[in-house]
């Protein structure tokens, strides 16, 4: 019987499944560096779009910030404007009421009796003087009480003093209420519902306008 050496053919068998194994594990770790490097340049990019859009929301914040500080600002001048308005439109009321007061004060002011100084807030007067004597004064809070555009006199403070000629004289502080009128609160009325009609003509054209831009 022959005999066949196999030695040669196993020895090549085992070298070739060597250099399968090394080839494999070569390609494993290229793919494995791909892999690994793909994802390196996936993420950094997500990190660079992600510090892109934090960058555009900071520039977009600033200047919605600016924005709002403007819109501050324009309503801060408003505010003041409206504020001057509503002051020139009491003025405007006021004026006629203003012209009955001192008449009135003229009219019920009794002789003897000087005025040195009046103060008013909203409907209180305050009125300060000199009186030859109390009785004056009294004579004063009287007439004030039979008018028709003051009324409710308080006598506040009263001090006597002495003069040149040992002549006596009273200062006096008074409170007085001015009284509207009828005309004036129709008047006031009437400028208040024109002031209204104004500004819903204005924000209606205003409504207006922004439906035909759309």
């Amino acid at each position: 019987m022959a005999h066949i050496n196999l030695l040669p053919w196993r020895e090549e068998l085992r070298k070739q499944q060597k250099q399968q194994f090394a080839v494999m594990s070569l390609l494993t770790i290229v793919l494995g560096a791909l892999v690994v490097l793909y994802a390196h340049l996936y993420t950094g990019g997500l990190l660079d779009e992600q510090a892109a859009r934090n960058d555009y929301l900071k520039d977009e914040t600033v200047l919605l910030d600016k924005r709002i500080k403007e819109i501050q600002d324009l309503e801060d001048t408003r505010a003041k404007l409206q504020a001057r308005i509503n002051i020139i439109q009491q003025l405007q009321r006021s004026r006629p009421s203003v012209v009955h007061l001192f008449d009135e004060l003229v009219r019920t002011l009794p002789n003897g009796v000087y005025l040195t100084g009046i103060a008013q807030k909203d409907q209180a007067v305050t009125v300060t003087g000199v009186a030859q004597s109390n009785a004056r004064v009294s004579a004063f809070m009287r007439n004030v009480e039979t008018s028709k555009w003051i009324t409710t006199p308080k006598l506040a403070v009263i001090s006597s003093k002495t003069q040149e000629q040992h002549a006596r004289s009273n200062d006096f502080t008074l409170l007085v209420n001015q009284t509207v009128s009828d005309e004036d609160k129709a008047a006031e009325a009437g400028q208040n519902k024109a002031v209204a009609g104004a500004r819903k003509t204005a924000a209606q054209r205003a409504k207006a306008k922004g439906g035909a831009k759309k």
